[in-house]
């Protein structure tokens, strides 16, 4: 193929003009090559291409048969050179972020909407899905960027920090008024002896196992030597604040992105004996030689950020 490339070309001149002497010209090159490479070309081929007359030449049955597929093929070469051309002068591309659908909501959205304004021509896939799993399709190279918790283990990946997050155990004052009553003491002992009687004997409102901020409190409970006696699986972190405000128990949040409930008092923070430490998140890629030029705009807007 590679050495019958230009062959192809040069028939492909004939076969539009109809004419070795003005296939020729367009080609600048001269007539007796033209004719030798049409020549070599139905040799290669074992084929006539080309009737040949005093007036000039017209395709065979064969000729025009070959003359359709190299011309889909001419089209489909000059329609990559056009999106190449896009893609350098509008910044044309394609971009895949992998996410959290609460990072989504709460973080990405911002980031999302800056950069799509600044890069009108660039498409951008979100896939939702749970942290890890956005982990394990940065490695593969299925996905981008990743706006992830600060995992342990980032082997083969770049962390780009944006934000510190909290995660808080809040409840409503009635759900613990509640269950002071329930328990006949007064509401004031549920924050003795380190919450004791809240652990027991609260429902609480947890993400699924799956997800990191569920594994990252687990680690919390375990160091703190504190064990749940009952508790309900909830799949959103959006799922767990509403739960919450209808006082169905103490759920475990980001209190970042509770903030409006927590500071108009519709949710109130338990006070733990030990905090639980603050984490990060941020945008991961996988680290490699070159990235496409949408993920370079992505992370330029990242470092002029934090620069």
């Amino acid at each position: 193929m590679e050495g019958t490339l230009n062959l192809y070309h040069i028939f492909h001149a004939v076969a539009r003009s109809g004419n070795i002497s003005l296939a020729a010209k367009e080609l600048y090159i001269s007539q007796p090559a033209v004719s030798k490479s049409i020549s070599r070309l139905e040799e290669l081929l074992n084929t006539t291409l080309f009737y040949r007359s005093s007036r000039g030449v017209s395709l065979t049955e064969e000729g025009l048969l070959l003359d359709e597929q190299i011309r889909k093929a001419f089209d489909s070469i000059a329609y990559g050179e056009e999106q190449l051309r896009k893609i350098n002068e509008l910044g044309i591309g394609q971009i895949t972020i992998g996410v959290s659908t609460t990072l989504c909501k709460y973080v990405l959205l911002p980031y999302l909407q800056r950069f799509t304004q600044e890069n009108p021509h660039i498409r951008v896939s979100i896939a939702c899905q749970p942290t890890m799993e956005t982990v394990r399709n940065l490695r593969s190279g299925s996905i981008d960027i990743g706006l992830i918790g600060d995992v342990p283990d980032k082997r083969e990946l770049l962390f780009q920090p944006v934000m510190e997050i909290q995660d808080e155990f809040v409840t409503t004052e009635r759900y613990l008024q509640n269950l002071s009553t329930r328990l006949g003491i007064p509401q004031a002992q549920l924050y003795e002896n380190n919450l004791s009687l809240l652990w027991e004997n609260g429902m609480f409102l947890l993400l699924n196992e799956e997800n990191i901020s569920r594994r990252y409190m687990n680690s919390y409970l375990s160091d703190e030597k504190i064990e749940i006696s009952q508790s309900i699986e909830i799949s959103t972190m959006d799922l767990l604040i509403e739960f919450a405000r209808i006082d169905m128990g103490i759920a475990c949040v980001i209190g970042n992105f509770a903030e409006k409930e927590i500071d108009g008092n519709r949710l109130i923070k338990l006070p733990l004996a030990n905090p639980i430490a603050k984490r990060k998140i941020g945008f991961a890629r996988k680290m490699q030689a070159d990235y496409p030029i949408a993920v370079r705009k992505f992370c330029s807007m990242l470092s002029a950020d934090f620069n």
